[in-house]
């Protein structure tokens, strides 16, 4: 039988998060698990560190968090350097990037990872990889960082970099993306890496078959300067908003506070219910415009995933159908790869959501994980992820809220919920099951999902079936 997890918050919150000086605000929970020791945490702005150029402050003015470290880095060059630095490249060894290191490139540029200001030395890496964390380099403290950024060559690129400073980094296409300066070459040990991040080296691991298992047996790390911002050409970039740009979104629409919802799933009413839910209570707790980052992860995903393009028409569908308010939702892609590496991963995508001003974050059941690739089970216990977020050092100031488990009400006919004490009324649709009942044309239960919204599956899956079919008649 499912549990539920109930958020209790009897201690209305202060609607500004930032005071003048900073107020240090204090939230209580009450956790139906013991174990969590605390479901919403908020701590006072860090003091500011220096970093080196074009690092761009938060609007004094602004009631948004500051980012990691105090200030968003920005790798992307102005635009008068651009052609300085296409020349330069010329005269550079090169490194061509896979599409997962253009997408790890694009997160580094925009500041998502702030306070890291390129592909990590063996320093970070390491920090990184033991620690879940970095320290700031003068000492105010450390910040979140569970996940290794790094980029891997062969033996060939090693030699060809030689004792060069600098190294040009070119896309898949061989068009100049990049210049990493100042680099650092250290060994690649793929176990130690796949095991201290996965907690497994089993076979079948999505992102390790993706861009580890055949990568390069050494990492490259530097100071990354990007040439100009990075774009797909696939009819989405106007949702790829920068940590800048959503916060300058959030002040336009004069939000008090922040809180975020990643999924890589298409949204049903369980999830709507869910963040309707979130924003009553921070309405509650004395919030006056609380505004909803809805922020589904837009970079690597498995083979089985609902392709971004089709996730991004479903979300559009859901707004245009009321289910959520777009004067109070901001829809963006997050252009992070995914890892599936649950209560490590997970911490990643909390963290880069400090640096895009959200100051809560939505957990739910298995955050980040999947089914053990070799045994029926799941590859980590799906409630550890929020007890990690609850404990992690560096995400003091973030507050985590714990899913309220939602399911379908045959009573009700919507979902609702989850009430133990009839759970006979209640029926739980799987991701698995959501996307057997679009494929065979079945229409879920109504009220399970907008009827625009299961209409893009449907079509989605429909597509797939004829393509499918369009090719067995050609192999015959």
């Amino acid at each position: 039988m499912a549990t539920t997890t109930h958020l209790h918050l009897p201690n209305p919150i202060p609607p500004r998060l930032h005071a003048s000086p900073p107020a240090r605000l204090r939230a209580s929970a009450s956790l139906a698990h013991p174990r969590l020791l605390s479901g919403l945490r908020l701590a006072a702005a860090r003091p500011r560190p220096r970093h080196g150029r074009r690092a761009m402050s938060v609007t004094v003015r602004s009631s948004l968090i500051d980012p990691d470290g105090g200030a968003l880095v920005d790798l992307v060059a102005a635009p008068e350097r651009r052609a300085a630095l296409r020349g330069e490249a010329e005269a550079l060894p090169r490194v061509r990037l896979a599409a997962v290191d253009v997408e790890w490139a694009h997160v580094l540029a925009e500041g998502w990872a702030s306070p890291l200001r390129g592909f990590m030395r063996e320093h970070e890496y390491l920090q990184s990889l033991h620690f879940n964390c970095i320290r700031l380099p003068d000492g105010a403290g450390v910040v979140n960082m569970s996940l290794p950024i790094v980029l891997a060559i062969g033996d060939r690129e090693k030699e060809e970099i030689g004792a060069s400073p600098d190294v040009a980094l070119q896309g898949p296409d061989g068009a100049v993306l990049a210049i990493l300066r100042r680099v650092e070459i250290y060994p690649h040990n793929k176990e130690e890496r796949i095991a201290r991040t996965w907690g497994t080296t089993a076979p079948g691991l999505p992102y390790v078959d993706e861009a580890i298992a055949q990568a390069g047996n050494w990492l490259i790390g530097g100071d990354l300067e990007v040439i100009e911002p990075i774009k797909y050409n696939d009819g989405l970039d106007h949702y790829r908003l920068s940590p800048q740009q959503l916060r300058n979104e959030f002040d336009k629409r004069g939000a008090d506070a922040v809180f975020a919802f990643q999924l890589r799933n298409p949204v049903h009413n369980g999830h709507a219910l869910l963040m309707n839910d979130t924003r009553r209570r921070l309405l509650e707790m004395g919030f006056k415009n609380p505004i909803l980052l809805l922020h589904p992860l837009g970079g690597f995903t498995k083979a089985d995933d609902v392709p971004l393009p089709v996730r991004m028409e479903q979300h559009s569908k859901v707004l245009e159908d009321g289910v959520l308010d777009p004067e109070t939702t901001i829809v963006s892609i997050f252009p992070s790869p995914m890892h599936y590496a649950g209560p490590t991963e997970v911490q990643w995508h909390a963290k880069a959501r400090i640096n895009a001003g959200a100051n809560f974050y939505i957990v739910g059941r298995d955050p980040a994980g999947m089914g053990h690739p070799t045994e029926k089970r799941d590859l980590y216990n799906p409630d550890h992820g929020k007890k990690v977020l609850s404990m992690a050092p560096g995400l003091e100031k973030l507050n985590i809220l714990p899913f309220k488990v939602a399911a379908y009400d045959t009573v009700a006919k919507k979902m609702a919920f989850f009430d133990p004490s009839r759970s006979k009324n209640f029926l739980f649709i799987s991701g698995t099951k959501m996307r057997a009942f679009a494929k065979s044309g079945e229409n879920p239960p109504d009220g399970f999902m907008c009827p625009g919204g299961w209409k893009v599956l449907v079509d989605y899956y429909n597509s797939l079936q004829t393509e499918e079919a369009a090719v067995a008649t050609i192999e015959q």
